[in-house]
């Protein structure tokens, strides 16, 4: 340790204090992902031999902290002071993530085993373990895997319960929030199109396409086919582009 700059030790004792490794098992892993931190997370959790364990008497008090008092879940309020804890904001999309490894089945709320067999999954039973993960979980979003599993998974989450679409304003929320994560530069112009073309709800087909498309077509659309078997309303926006003239002679032009 006293041989490393300042920098790689403020490194090390970053990892050290998200991860509860040792100051070993920090520089091993961030040495093997030549000293970058997020990717020094993945190696250190794809290792199988790191477990962490939970103590389940404390998971549950944790639970019995947020739960409703007249419900056997987590609502809204418990949600709320959970956010307050962890001192983040409910609109946060890292709340997103800790849902997806909880894999709660509906936004702003947890069930028992949601909440407890998550936290026991993630080896977390403190209110602190937790907020030092939070760093880890905003990583996540950058692992090109796990951002897809958690765009996917997002859909079912936010829906209405019993619908099988999204409701387009619920939709678009999750899109600025998702693709700002991302940096796909044509999600205003897309939730722009969809509110002056579309105003309807949003198909589990059109959300995966979506993602499909931001990943694969180029965002001055070099390389869109027309011929290509996108959903019609991706194929609709293509031509909204155009029409108003966002897309311009190879650049993206500026336009609201």
């Amino acid at each position: 340790m006293n041989k490393l700059g300042r920098g790689h030790r403020d490194k090390v004792q970053q990892f050290v204090t998200i991860t509860g490794s040792s100051e070993k098992a920090a520089l091993q892993a961030l040495k093997a992902s030549n000293w970058h931190l997020e990717g020094a997370f993945d190696v250190f959790y794809s290792q199988t031999q790191v477990k962490t364990y939970a103590d389940t008497r404390r998971v549950e008090e944790l639970y019995n902290r947020y739960k409703d008092p007249y419900v056997d879940m987590i609502l809204v309020d418990g949600i709320t002071l959970l956010c307050n804890d962890l001192q983040v904001d409910p609109q946060d999309i890292v709340m997103l993530v800790l849902s997806w490894h909880m894999k709660a089945a509906t936004m702003c709320e947890f069930s028992k085993e949601e909440f407890i067999g998550g936290l026991q999954a993630l080896g977390i039973d403190s209110l602190e373990k937790l907020r030092d993960r939070i760093q880890l979980m905003r990583s996540e979003l950058k692992d090109e895997q796990k951002f897809r599993e958690i765009y996917g998974f997002a859909f079912g989450w936010a829906k209405e319960k019993g619908q099988k679409s999204l409701a387009l304003d619920t939709a678009i929320g999750m899109w600025q929030l998702l693709f700002e994560a991302k940096h796909w530069p044509l999600v205003d112009h897309w939730c722009q199109f969809l509110q002056a073309r579309h105003n309807k709800a949003i198909s589990r087909d059109t959300w995966s396409q979506l993602l499909e498309f931001a990943r694969m077509v180029d965002p001055m659309l070099s390389n869109y086919d027309a011929e290509g078997a996108w959903p019609y309303l991706i194929d609709e926006f293509v031509e909204y582009l155009n029409e108003n003239g966002i897309i311009k002679k190879g650049h993206l032009n500026d336009w609201s």
